[in-house]
């Protein structure tokens, strides 16, 4: 009884909450022939007929919630109307119809959950109708009181007078209420699966409580059969004593009519006689016609018994054929509920297999994490030695610079002087070089007799540079680069030509111009580029090879 509260109480839920749903989905007037409609009150017909007493009948046990129904108009007055409505509807011949008419009317005001709180709430007039541990009796009724208060919010219009309510066969359709959601996911796919198991085992039970009915029902018509046959034995036996009593009435009349005529004829005393036996056959005739009319009688009740049979074998056969369809139905439910169940179980082993693979996947992870995790801490270990080392290197170089800083600005201030005087000897050296261009202009015939002195003290210029130089690499300032025998440009004999493309400048009569690291006369086409040089901080006019050499040395020394 607690499975079957539990599963009612399940499916009140189910089909208040699919009815307020799909109801203002649809955004109209409810009328009888909208479905969820008619599986919320067959619902309600079993939660209201669960744990019912049962009352002798004529036709055997009979229940009815109608009984308890009717109690609401001592307990609301504003039932009364209702249950006035409902009484005076001529089609309604069966207590279950009325009850039906009235749930219809209840909803239609708007009261149902009203009401069935005031019905509920008399517990000492609900045990009239209703066993202990019925649904009405425990605090499940009161939920599903409680849950019709949703249902304010439909509007619903029924036509009581076109409807069959007596013969309505009240089934649950479980197809409206179990479906395979998209999101069968972690715990609510757990409370869908529970929920369908209980009303699976729902309508297990309910499918064994029909089969007893069904087989009580087949008992009882065996037991009316039987009843029947022995009715039609007796008729027929009464029958045949009826046809005797008439032929001995027949006889009767005859002697009494000869008797009669010899009594005419004969004497006094004979007639006395025949007078006293007249009496007598008219005393047996006047019996006989008694029990006549008590076998007619009798026949006449048997014959009224045997019409009240043959009705209730006919209402029989017809609850016998309502209860076949509902276990059919409930059967293709229970089929549909198996074929349910195993997609479920197919689906459990799927999830099952896929939280293996997703465990061992995990595993894989953790043993990846963990082996991530021991490099980390060897790199953090290496980090930190790392950092040791520059802090050490820090250190060293704060000492090294704190032993060699005097050095350093000594030598800067050397180079200094050094690069003083390498301007001082390059202005000389220009000097020398405008004087001897001049000298060599004027005396043409002995350039080619003297280059290797010039060519000498170029040598001794450059070598010149080149020491002061070597001072710069040291403390990381900018450099020319020094010129060896292999890079430096063999300064020609005639100072008037380009070293590069040996075009005589006084035969075009083009500007010769001097590179200020080589100091070579180079033309306007193989001197066009421009350096910042060491001994100036202008740029100063360089050959093309000087341009190249500088820029590598510029791109390879530090800023």
């Amino acid at each position: 009884m607690a499975n079957e509260r539990m599963n009612l109480m399940n499916m009140a839920k189910l089909s208040i909450k699919g009815l307020i749903e799909s109801a203002l989905n649809l955004g109209r007037t409810l009328d009888s022939d909208y479905a969820p409609l008619q599986q919320f009150f067959v619902v309600m017909e079993h939660c209201l007929k669960h744990g019912l007493k049962a009352k002798k009948t004529f036709l055997g046990q009979n229940k009815s919630f109608w009984g308890p129904l009717e109690l609401v108009e001592k307990l609301v007055p504003e039932a009364a109307e209702i249950t006035a409505s409902v009484k005076d509807l001529p089609g309604l011949k069966t207590p279950v119809g009325r009850g039906r008419a009235w749930l219809r009317l209840a909803l239609m005001q708007k009261k149902l959950s009203e009401y069935m709180k005031a019905l509920i709430n008399k517990k000492e007039l609900l045990s009239e109708f209703y066993e202990p541990n019925a649904l009405m009796m425990e605090e499940e009724g009161a939920i599903i009181a409680g849950l019709l208060v949703g249902l304010n919010v439909i509007d619903a219009n029924f036509c009581m007078k076109g409807e069959d309510l007596d013969s309505q066969v009240g089934v649950i359709d479980f197809s409206m209420y179990l479906k395979d959601g998209n999101s069968s996911k972690g715990s609510e796919g757990d409370g869908q699966i529970t929920a369908i198991l209980d009303q699976k085992n729902y309508v297990e039970e309910l499918n064994r409580h029909l089969n007893a009915t069904v087989n009580n029902l087949q008992a009882k018509v065996d037991a009316l059969e039987k009843s029947n046959t022995k009715l039609t034995e007796e008729l027929a036996v009464a029958n045949n004593r009826i046809i005797t009593l008439q032929e001995e009435m027949e006889r009767v009349k005859e002697e009494s009519s000869y008797i009669l005529e010899s009594n005419r004829k004969g004497p006094k005393q004979e007639r006395t006689a025949e007078g006293q036996a007249l009496s007598e056959a008219r005393k047996h005739l006047k019996e006989e016609t008694q029990l006549r009319l008590d076998v007619e009688k009798e026949l006449e009740i048997q014959i009224s018994m045997r019409q009240e049979m043959e009705l209730a074998m006919k209402m029989l056969e017809k609850d016998v054929c309502e209860k076949q369809d509902a276990l059919v139905s409930l059967r293709q439910q229970l089929d549909d509920l198996r074929a349910l169940k195993h997609e479920l179980a197919f689906k459990l082993q799927s999830s099952d297999l896929g939280v293996k693979q997703k465990s061992e996947l995990n595993s894989r992870l953790e043993e990846k994490t963990n082996q991530m995790a021991a490099t980390i801490k060897q790199l953090e270990q290496r980090l930190r030695q790392a950092e040791r080392g520059r802090q050490s290197a820090e250190l060293d170089n704060r000492l090294f610079k704190q032993d060699f800083g005097d050095k350093i600005n000594s030598l800067q201030l050397e180079v200094e002087e050094l690069t003083r005087q390498r301007h001082q000897l390059e202005l000389e050296l220009q000097l020398e070089r405008e004087r001897r261009l001049q000298n060599n202009r004027s005396i043409p015939g002995k350039v080619s007799q003297k280059p290797e002195p010039k060519t000498d003290g170029k040598h001794k210029i450059q070598e010149e540079n080149v020491k002061p130089k070597k001072p710069l690499d040291g403390s990381h300032r900018l450099q020319s680069h020094p010129v060896d025998e292999q890079d430096q440009p063999v300064l020609s004999e005639k100072p008037q030509t380009c070293q590069l493309c040996q075009e005589d400048g006084s035969r075009t009569k083009a500007t010769v111009n001097v590179c200020k690291n080589c100091r070579g006369t180079f033309c306007n086409a193989c001197s066009t580029n421009e350096l910042p040089l060491p001994s100036s901080i202008k740029p100063e006019r360089v050959c093309n090879p000087c341009h190249e050499h500088l820029m590598k040395q510029y791109s390879t020394s530090p800023s």
